[in-house]
């Protein structure tokens, strides 16, 4: 049964996950319309592949909270937002489809994949990027969630599901 249903989920996942992508990149906004089915989808997910399903909620849990940590301590440090509650619903999904234990490698995934673009930005296009400028984070998520997701179901990710 696992056989048949992780292709189909895999595909509904990174579906999701180009589409949430592309509206953010070009509108800075990751819609609630995507979002929470998907972070209920990975709960469903985990159930179906034979998970630990309370992992995987817990991840949803722990993913939301980290990522309005983040925001909000930003917010307090800069005196403006950083991050959007949408990022924290992603990283949310993130959590439930991949798990908690998978939460660091899809930020570290997500934040190195951010970086590179910025610094591919600033030094080989010669845009002027600084500390101001808004670079949408949910195209990262979705390829650290992506990324993780799949080393996952290939049996590539370690003995701690990633």
């Amino acid at each position: 049964m696992v056989a048949v249903f992780s292709p189909l989920l895999t595909l509904v996942l990174l579906g999701a996950l180009i589409t949430l992508s592309v509206i953010d990149a070009r509108r800075f906004i990751l819609p609630d319309r995507i979002t929470l089915p998907l972070i209920a989808g990975g709960v469903v997910a985990a159930a179906v592949l034979g998970g630990t399903v309370w992992l995987h909620a817990l991840g949803g849990i722990v993913g939301y909270s980290a990522l309005v940590l983040i925001e909000k301590s930003y917010e307090r440090a800069r005196g403006r937002p950083g991050l959007g509650r949408g990022d924290a619903k992603l990283f949310a999904a993130g959590g439930t489809w991949c798990g908690a234990l998978a939460l660091p490698a899809i930020l570290l995934f997500s934040s190195l994949a951010a970086l590179v673009f910025a610094l591919t930005l600033k030094y080989v296009f010669r845009k002027d990027v600084t500390g101001d400028s808004m670079i949408a984070f949910g195209p990262f998520l979705a390829f650290g969630i992506g990324l993780v997701w799949v080393l996952q179901q290939t049996g590539l990710s370690g003995p701690a599901g990633f």
